[in-house]
């Protein structure tokens, strides 16, 4: 369900990153090598990119497929940052909220992707909602088991919470109510990267000579230096910095 990206580098066409690699995200929308639950992902994309002393993204997300939008191949042409997140949708449910439910979902800094899937969303939610302010459920982004989790993770952060806190804890709390949940989440302020392995494919590569990381569903080239996030695991990353450690199990 979805594959997703995230990078830190030099500054980069959004293309370069997405569209030129020979499995790259665009590739990837409709012919991903190593995705595990569902074939293609034709609900919609998203991208969010950090411009030059501007620490608030920009995002251009469509409902539609990545390869059925005339305007991306432009934008992502001309358009480069050194700090991108960006996803292709595989829909839970079909048809819910249109761009809205497009990754990524952003606030102030940040921007936060999901690739998986809560099973029986969203009844089986339902005793997560009680830890959430009522206003926090009234501004979910969209009606989405993705839109949810970004709420209990931006809640820990707004909360004070650092980013791996803000990640792992959402993370272990919906795996503890819906056991099977699949929950790679994605999490940027432009500076550095945190992510969690849980239930799907993730791979980083780490250049640090070059000063660049990329962190993703999985790779979208042949280098030999992608390495596989092992399951159950909180990655954080910088330009030049990464880190990999193991998550607990949740607690029914």
């Amino acid at each position: 369900m979805c594959r997703h990206l995230a990078y830190l580098g030099p500054e980069v066409p959004l293309g370069r990153l997405l569209a030129e690699p020979e499995h790259g995200l665009v590739r990837q929308s409709w012919a991903p090598r190593r995705q595990r639950h569902g074939t293609v992902n034709a609900d919609g994309f998203g991208v969010g990119w950090y411009a030059a002393d501007d620490p608030v993204p920009a995002r251009y997300r469509r409902a539609v497929p990545i390869w059925g939008d005339a305007g991306f191949a432009d934008l992502a042409r001309v358009v480069r940052s050194g700090a991108v997140v960006a996803a292709v949708r595989s829909a839970t449910l079909p048809g819910a909220d249109g761009e809205a439910a497009a990754a990524p979902f952003a606030d102030g800094p940040w921007l936060f992707s999901h690739n998986g899937a809560v099973p029986g969303w969203p009844e089986s939610v339902a005793p997560l909602a009680g830890g959430l302010a009522p206003g926090a459920l009234l501004r979910l982004a969209a009606g989405t088991d993705s839109a949810l989790v970004w709420a209990l993770v931006l809640a820990r952060l707004r909360a004070g919470d650092d980013p791996g806190s803000a990640l792992a804890e959402p993370v272990r709390e919906v795996a503890g109510v819906v056991p099977g949940s699949r929950l790679n989440l994605l999490l940027t302020d432009g500076r550095a990267i945190h992510a969690t392995a849980w239930g799907d494919s993730l791979w980083y590569l780490a250049d640090r000579t070059a000063g660049r990381t990329v962190v993703a569903s999985e790779p979208y080239d042949d280098d030999p230096r992608w390495s596989e996030v092992p399951d159950r695991t909180l990655l954080t990353a910088t330009r030049t910095e990464l880190s990999l450690t193991p998550l607990k199990e949740p607690t029914p």
